[in-house]
């Protein structure tokens, strides 16, 4: 049987690229190579483009832009060619391209911009599409849905760069503190402080400004977070509910990648009857979201066992300390199979669209 080719896209021009790296890394050493040709296709912190085809731990050390395997490359825009174009000093080489698949976390790699080069270029795209990246990479509209839809959410405030200080501390005194401040389109953690006085709302709005040109403000949650991790198109499947336990603080990036001081349960300690209404929850936001081929939902659940939308992450971590694949695990479903749904489903999906144009 021949084998299908898969492009595996890393890096990017985004605080989160040393994550996508690490994820990248697992996801190339876990395709299985008995089905699948890989194609890693590297995008610096500058934004420029390579092919790199060496060993997949450099990937991981982030020396992958120094090995002679690495060659600047662009992918073709032409609908229907699926080809990466590679340069090697005056030869170019042509790649084909059968299923693109995105391991970019934040700016330029889930919030649309990439799935709309690819699906330009009618590259069967594993993962979100353009509208569902773009939404949910929106907290502030994508919660707006999700209230719509009639689910839970946090009471917030949204600002641009032209804000009113007295506004930001009227809501903080209105919800109480301590109150969130987030990049309204960021992931990771970047940018987020967890304010507990009026004294630290605005410098922590200043902050968050770094990360993006909105800023959300979010009443506190009491309870703990719980995510699911779900997969497919139209008939999904969701894995075990995890619940994250915090020592203090917030689940900020440093305890997202280390776990120093927090611990991740999966299934989560909670009663069937209420880990059952997370997973409905869930599969109602990824639908409402619009989204496909896979999705972190994550979202809390109160003393009051009330479960409220948090946000959704169309590219979640793929590291060694990743909630996706323990989520999946815990389901009875390997990692290798997980991303071997995701590639089959992204092909599914692309020719139905074929057949349908």
């Amino acid at each position: 049987m021949k084998k299908l080719t898969v492009a595996v896209f890393f890096g990017g021009h985004s605080p989160e690229y040393s994550v996508s790296l690490e994820s990248a890394y697992s996801v190339i050493t876990n395709l299985d190579r008995e089905k699948y040709e890989v194609l890693p296709v590297g995008i610096s912190q500058e934004g420029k483009w390579f092919f790199y085809g060496g060993n997949a731990d450099k990937i991981k050390e982030d020396k992958w832009m120094a090995d002679s395997a690495c060659a600047p490359a662009v992918l073709s825009a032409d609908r229907g060619s699926g080809e990466l174009i590679v340069f090697r000093g005056n030869d170019v080489e042509r790649k084909h391209i059968d299923v693109a698949l995105p391991i970019m976390h934040g700016k330029y790699g889930e919030d649309g911009t990439i799935q709309g080069l690819i699906e330009l270029a009618g590259i069967p795209l594993a993962g979100c599409g353009v509208l569902s990246s773009a939404l949910c990479m929106d907290k502030d509209r994508a919660h707006k849905l999700a209230e719509f839809a009639g689910i839970d959410v946090a009471k917030s405030f949204t600002i641009g760069d032209k804000y009113d200080d007295s506004a930001i501390i009227e809501f903080g005194r209105k919800v109480g503190y301590p109150v969130f401040v987030k990049p309204v389109k960021a992931g990771s953690s970047y940018g987020v402080s967890k304010v507990d006085s009026e004294a630290d709302i605005l410098p922590a709005v200043e902050f968050a400004f770094k990360y993006d040109n909105e800023v959300i403000i979010e009443e506190n949650i009491d309870g703990f977070e719980v995510g699911c991790a779900v997969m497919g198109v139209s008939d999904v499947i969701i894995g075990e509910v995890d619940e994250i336990e915090l020592s203090g603080g917030f689940f900020d990036f440093t305890e997202k990648y280390t776990l120093k001081t927090s611990a991740i349960y999966v299934p989560a300690r909670i009663d069937k009857e209420t880990a059952e209404r997370i997973k409905e929850t869930a599969r109602r936001l990824y639908k409402v979201l619009g989204c496909s081929g896979f999705a972190r939902i994550d979202m809390f659940l109160t003393p009051e066992k009330r479960v409220v939308f948090n946000e959704v992450n169309t590219i979640p971590g793929f590291t060694e300390h990743s909630r996706f694949p323990g989520m999946m695990k815990a389901a009875g479903i390997s990692f290798a199979e997980v991303l071997d749904n995701i590639v089959t489903q992204a092909i599914e999906s692309a020719e139905v669209t074929k057949w349908l144009e």
